[in-house]
Parts: structure tokens; sequence; C-alpha cells
């Protein structure tokens, strides 16, 4: 496979084609029963990034067709691939990368790096409940309750702030990057993708601040450092799609 072909630079190149889209916040939180939801017209983060990746593995099976592209964002985007209710949506960072390396889609890669085991309280949603509809309903609370049990127990690495400028040789075109954050309840606040500009790395992102897809103006060192609420990064890698 040519350099230019490898799946880190054909992601770097598939989110170019996004930059200029608008940033839109809450587009999964429909009303009614949960349900998988395709929009290419505006993004979070978080859509950004399973979009980016999911064009690519439909571009590298060469199967770019709207039921391939359903099929894979339903397994990238649901636990174990399956909805069953609001609560089987990989709503934090660090449940959607546990879930999806064990389906062999992305493989996190920061303990290649200095990083630090953490363990941390996850709540955000059920202790915001007012700010999800769909918490409304007793029993999505509930299971979202047990969610948020089961990811507090386990254990991710962080890449501290300090320590990224020192080995950021090692994060590659397209690689996942997560901001790891000191805010109570949550354990990822913002993800995009690294995107190497000769000998400077920057984020491809959709960006709240700056109202779209973008290639941060910031290196990602200086980006992070920026944000006194951010602790460090979680580095994940695509590793293409089992099914």
């Amino acid at each position: 496979m040519k350099q230019d072909l490898l799946p880190g630079n054909l992601i770097v190149e598939i989110g170019r084609f996004f930059l200029d889209a608008p940033y839109q916040t809450a587009t999964l939180e429909a009303p009614g029963k949960e349900k998988l939801i395709v929009n290419l017209a505006g993004f979070d983060c978080t859509t950004f990034v399973e979009t980016v990746l999911v064009l690519t593995r439909c571009a590298i099976k060469g199967k770019i067709t709207p039921t391939e592209f359903r099929k894979a964002l339903k397994l990238i985007r649901y636990r174990q691939g399956n909805i069953i209710g609001y609560s089987s949506r990989l709503h934090y960072f660090t449940d959607w990368l546990r879930d999806n390396e064990m389906k062999k889609n992305i493989q996190d890669v920061s303990r290649q790096f200095d990083a630090e085991a953490k363990r941390k309280t996850i709540n955000y949603m059920t202790t915001h409940r007012k700010s999800y509809a769909a918490l409304k309903n007793e029993h999505e609370f509930q299971n979202m309750l047990v969610v948020e049990k089961n990811i507090s127990r386990k254990v991710f690495y962080i890449i501290g702030k300090d320590k990224v400028n020192p080995q950021k040789a090692k994060i590659q075109n397209g690689d996942i990057i997560a901001f790891a954050t000191d805010q109570e309840g949550l354990d990822i606040t913002h993800i995009g993708f690294a995107c190497w500009q000769g000998k400077s790395l920057h984020l491809l992102h959709a960006s709240n601040k700056e109202g779209g897809v973008v290639i941060s103006a910031k290196t990602l060192v200086a980006y992070l450092k920026s944000n006194k609420n951010l602790t460090g990064i979680i580095v994940a890698r695509y590793q293409g799609f089992s099914k």
C-alpha cells in the first residue's frame, strides 16, 4: 500500500472534505425511540469522528453505499453494534473506545506512550439528568446509572499534558485524539484527528468555538495547554472494521 493510501492519511483526506461544515449540537438527541441518525450536513466532535471513520472503512472496502454506511455507523456507535434503547449508544468516549477495541475497529495506543492509568467516577449524564430528554424515562435513567457504574470501575490511560510534546512524534496522521478533563463526572470533553502539517502537529475536528470543521491554527500541544481544564490526551488508532 502506498504511503498516501495508508488509513491514517485517508482519514485526514476524508476529514478535510468536510472543512467548514457547520458545528451542530445534539444531532443525535431526537425524541422518541432510539434510532440510527445520519447527518452529513452538520457535526459535533463525536459525530464528525464517527462519520469520517465510517467513510474511511467504506472507501477501503470499496463499498460506498448508504446501506454499507449505515451498517458501519451502527456498529461503531452502539454497544456491540446493537440498538437497544438510549443507553445502548456509547455516550462516553472511554466506553466507546473500549467497545470498539473489542470489535477490533479501533486500538487504544496510549499505553505505547508514557501514560498514566486513571480511574474516575463517571456520572455526568445522570447528575445532569434534566439536560437529556431521554433520561426523563425512568427505565433509561436506571440503565444509564448501570452504564456509568461499569465505566467508573475501569481504568483508562492518559498521556499527561506535560508528556505530550516529548512524545508527539509517535502520533500518526489520522490518529484519534481525545482530551481528558478534570471536570467532575466526565472522562473526555472533546475529540478529533491528529493532522500533521509538515513538522507541526495540529487537530482536525468539529469545533464548537470556531463554529465548524477546522484544522486548528494552534498546534496540538498549544491547544492542549491553552485549556486549563484539560489534563492530557488518549490516542487511538483505526484498525479497520471486523464486520
